[in-house]
């Protein structure tokens, strides 16, 4: 490769928490495309084709996804189509051309059964439709080419869309105390540090599974309550348990993610999620 050669990328939903982060770290070293939905609708394999011949990439990282965990259990055909069809399709279309692709994924994939991080081999469990399906993209992805990336992270924040940081000011702006679960525990990462991270293994043309987060986790209750204490607000948070605000998905009670295999890859650590949530709170 020639120094100094911009080459040719995609990223499909470029809109989104995770595509506008991408589409800021990706140029800095290559020529990138980004589209959404209605330039490439992933269930339209006719329209995946005319993009990507149109674009002709040598990478493709698809950030599209229906993400809405609960909604994923009320509209199943859809979380389906979305998160295992349309994967499959673009894997198909990118195999077919010699094209290196990176499919997103998420910690929802295990059940949460254990205390331990969980590594990339560790067997699947997902509890939800929106793990299950997330999980089955995965399986579509690999199964139509095994020299793709498969990256799976947790509890994503970011600007440009719905994040927990966010809520948890608006809540505490307006209460006296707020009560936050405190029985589930992950690792925040923030959509910069995972757009980074996805622009490391690609400079490596990783292929396979990894894990990228922030480092360290937390309960939702240390999330909120770190979040509040950094605002210096003296709401009060307050943990409670999960069957105190039951939702229509089941969450695992422990999805840390152990990425050590990123490291060993990239040569770099991904800085601890307190760092990452005060610098998106500093910027605000």
């Amino acid at each position: 490769m020639a120094i100094g050669k911009k080459i040719p990328g995609l990223v499909v939903g470029a809109r989104g928490l995770l595509g506008r982060e991408l589409m800021k770290v990706l140029p800095s070293r290559d020529e990138v495309t980004g589209v959404d939905r209605e330039d490439c609708d992933i269930l339209d394999p006719g329209r995946i084709e005319a993009v990507l011949d149109s674009v002709h990439p040598v990478w493709v990282v698809n950030a599209a996804a229906y993400t809405d965990v609960d909604g994923c259990e009320k509209n199943r055909e859809l979380a389906q189509a979305v998160n295992v069809t349309g994967p499959g399709n673009l894997a198909r279309a990118c195999h077919r051309r010699g094209i290196y692709l990176v499919q997103l994924s998420t910690d929802f994939v295990f059940d949460g059964h254990r205390n331990s991080p969980y590594r990339e081999d560790d067997r699947p469990h997902p509890l939800s439709v929106y793990g299950r399906t997330k999980l089955e993209g995965e399986k579509a992805v690999l199964r139509e080419m095994k020299d793709a990336l498969v990256v799976r992270t947790s509890w994503l924040f970011g600007s440009g869309g719905r994040n927990f940081p966010d809520t948890i000011l608006k809540k505490a702006a307006s209460a006296d105390k707020i009560s936050v679960v405190a029985d589930q525990v992950g690792s925040p990462t923030a959509a910069l540090d995972l757009a980074e991270g996805i622009r490391n293994l690609i400079g490596k043309k990783a292929v396979g599974i990894v894990h990228v987060t922030n480092r360290g986790s937390c309960s939702w209750f240390d999330y909120a309550l770190f979040v509040v204490r950094e605002a210096g607000l003296t709401t009060r948070v307050i943990p409670v348990k999960s069957s105190e605000f039951p939702r229509p998905a089941a969450r695992p009670a422990y999805s840390v993610l152990d990425h050590r295999r990123y490291e060993e890859i990239t040569g770099r650590t991904m800085r601890p999620w307190q760092e990452a949530v005060r610098e998106f709170l500093s910027s605000k």
